[in-house]
């Protein structure tokens, strides 16, 4: 109950304050430039990794990047920039218990 009232209040709070939904959510803000490069802010760290795949946990599930040849050019505990060929992202979100 207590979880969902919180829930509210960020999104109350966001909308009446005009703060940016990824900050007051904790919500990752991914940004792509075409195929070839994905940013991606808010992170919980990095879960896999090859040429092929990233795995990165969100605080809601995880971030699922696939494609070729990809390289990580910049990582910060909670950025990271992927460069590479990427044909899929894919939200999984957590199982509610």
């Amino acid at each position: 109950m207590m979880k969902k009232w919180r829930q509210q209040m960020k999104r109350w709070m966001t909308e009446k304050l005009e703060l940016p939904a990824d900050i007051m959510m904790d919500l990752p803000r991914i940004t792509m430039v075409g195929q070839i490069h994905i940013y991606i802010e808010n992170h919980r760290g990095l879960l896999a990794f090859s040429d092929k795949e990233l795995r990165l946990l969100l605080r809601n599930g995880q971030l699922l990047v696939r494609g070729e040849q990809f390289v990580i050019k910049t990582i910060l505990p909670e950025e990271i920039l992927l460069e590479g060929k990427i044909s899929q992202v894919v939200y999984i979100e957590e199982e509610k218990r």
